[in-house]
């Protein structure tokens, strides 16, 4: 519909209903980000897949440690990767200043003590926010 944003989950059952508030939270700000009208959270086989979830939960809790006790950095890590390294989508996406943005990512390369310009590094990160 014509000046309406929309972020939709994947199909949940009512017991899941908080995992599918948050998919939809994530594709609602990812469509604001990218202007785009209707932005779905979408369930792909991968890599990621190859992986039990219970190994995957622990890697990620693991390299995430650093940020575990900052929600607004893993939000803004997420944000900021999911949006290709956007400073301006990012700080659109979360509602704060470019430099807001900015100065959380530079926090987080410091308490990750990593280079986030390396693909590799945010591969790494993305997987590990994915399974969070």
């Amino acid at each position: 519909m014509p000046g309406w944003t929309l972020g939709v989950s994947a199909p949940a059952a009512p017991d899941a209903w908080p995992a599918a508030d948050a998919q939809a939270a994530r594709a609602l700000a990812r469509a604001r980000a990218t202007r785009a009208p209707l932005v779905r959270h979408g369930t792909r086989s991968g890599l990621a897949e190859l992986v039990p979830e219970a190994e995957a939960r622990a890697h990620a809790r693991a390299l995430l440690a650093p940020l575990a006790p900052r929600p607004a950095l893993l939000d803004t890590l997420r944000a900021w990767l999911s949006l290709h390294g956007s400073w301006d989508r990012t700080a659109v996406a979360l509602g704060v200043h470019r430099n807001t943005v900015r100065q959380r990512i530079a926090r987080c390369a410091l308490l990750l003590d990593t280079d986030l310009d390396d693909a590799d590094v945010r591969m790494e990160l993305w997987f590990a926010l994915r399974h969070r």
